[in-house]
């Protein structure tokens, strides 16, 4: 008898991968291993689902693969050391959470000595190449089957398959479709797809519950978020969970991002995301007091340049190594508390509690008095400064200021 061969199916229990389950074992004899690539966006109670659908549906093995720990030790952190938001806007939650579920995948696939990898990827989006590339990258030689995209599958057809094999599902069309992680919650469908509406309040899945304002304290270490209104974490995760409790019941973190796709075409999504917006913001506001001018100018350079990376599925090109090293040495001093002020749908920066506050120092105290200079100091520096402007406009009398 003919060994069957292995096939790993990027599994998220979810229609597309449901079906490329079911179908690659019964239509095309492949022995299938469903593996679940968990960022921090599946709960337990979803991840055992999982598991007992992947059996039904005819998987060998199921496997529940937890990265959320090297996603944040190894992509995270350092999004948070550089501020980054895709187009001054959204917090790259997906694009970020995909490279490394792709990274577990292939790894799995190599462990078992798999045959082929499936994913359930359709050919008009981006994670189709994160998947992709990754896969060709880490785990050359072996076969990557993508069903919806190559079979130009419909919704129905899929449906109607896995009903006639006697799984039954919910897979009611919804009018939104939600990608929950660790660092962001991606709203697709809708009114997104009208570039002149915006999302109602129902599309969002966690509602405005609280009233008035609160303060909230956060606390880094060398940029790393550490401590929150005083409670100490030594698993930044654990932090961030805890942000995310006390921020999002006010709705904040709700916009709209429209950027260009790695394909080509422009795209829309909408987004809540509390704790990364008011986490990048709070570690923005400590690096303005205790960075110089040129580090946060020359960090903000890279920053967004790591974004665009990760983004356009280039987490594994070597220069962002060289990106991480920069923004992970810029963090030295960047230590002290944040204070907040968290109210409906908006929260505003009070003030910062740090060590290395550069606004107190001995040299002045702007808008107030100079100690480290004369006023004569100032007007001739003041001079010096003025000498490129005074030598061009000397030589050009005729031009209009």
């Amino acid at each position: 008898m003919e060994k069957k061969k292995k096939v790993v199916v990027a599994f998220s229990g979810g229609l597309d991968t449901s079906f490329t389950v079911m179908y690659l074992a019964r239509e095309k004899g492949y022995e299938v291993y469903a593996a679940c690539a968990n960022t921090g966006g599946f709960s337990p109670e979803q991840l055992k689902q999982n598991e007992e659908n992947a059996y039904k549906l005819g998987a060998k093995e199921y496997v529940t693969l937890d990265v959320t720990r090297e996603y944040y030790e190894k992509s995270l952190r350092y999004m948070i050391y550089g501020n980054v938001l895709r187009n001054g806007t959204y917090p790259i939650s997906v694009s970020s959470e995909r490279i490394f579920q792709a990274l577990a995948i292939a790894r799995y696939a190599n462990e078992i000595g798999a045959d082929a990898i499936a994913h359930g990827s359709t050919g008009a989006g981006n994670d189709q190449i994160r998947f992709d590339m990754t896969f060709l990258v880490c785990a050359p030689g072996v076969e990557i089957i993508t069903l919806t995209r190559d079979m130009t599958l419909t919704r129905e057809f899929e449906v109607n398959y896995l009903n006639e094999h006697g799984f039954k599902a919910d897979f009611a069309k919804l009018k939104y479709s939600y990608n929950v992680g660790l660092w962001g919650t991606s709203i697709c469908g809708g009114e997104i797809l009208d570039s002149t509406q915006g999302l109602p309040e129902s599309a969002y899945l966690k509602q405005v519950e609280k009233r008035g304002e609160e303060e909230l304290r956060l606390t880094f270490e060398q940029g790393e978020l550490k401590a929150v209104n005083g409670e100490k974490f030594d698993d930044p995760i654990k932090a961030i969970l805890r942000v995310e409790e006390l921020a999002a019941p006010y709705g904040i973190g709700r916009d709209m991002h429209v950027g260009d796709t790695i394909i080509g075409i422009k795209g829309r999504v909408g987004f809540e995301a509390a704790a990364p917006m008011v986490i990048i913001a709070a570690h923005k506001f400590l690096e303005k007091y205790t960075l110089s001018k040129w580090q946060q100018y020359w960090k903000d350079q890279v920053a967004n340049w790591y974004g665009m990376f990760l983004h356009e599925s280039q987490y594994l090109e070597p220069v962002m190594r060289d990106i991480e090293a920069m923004l992970e040495n810029s963090q030295r001093n960047v230590t002290g508390t944040a204070i907040m002020k968290l109210m409906p749908k908006h929260f505003e920066t009070v003030g910062v509690d740090s060590p290395n506050d550069l606004v107190k120092n001995k040299l002045g105290e702007y808008g107030e008095v100079q100690k480290g200079w004369t006023a004569e100091d100032a007007k001739g520096f003041i001079k010096v400064t003025s000498t490129p402007l005074r030598a061009y406009y000397a030589s050009h009398p005729d031009e209009k200021i």
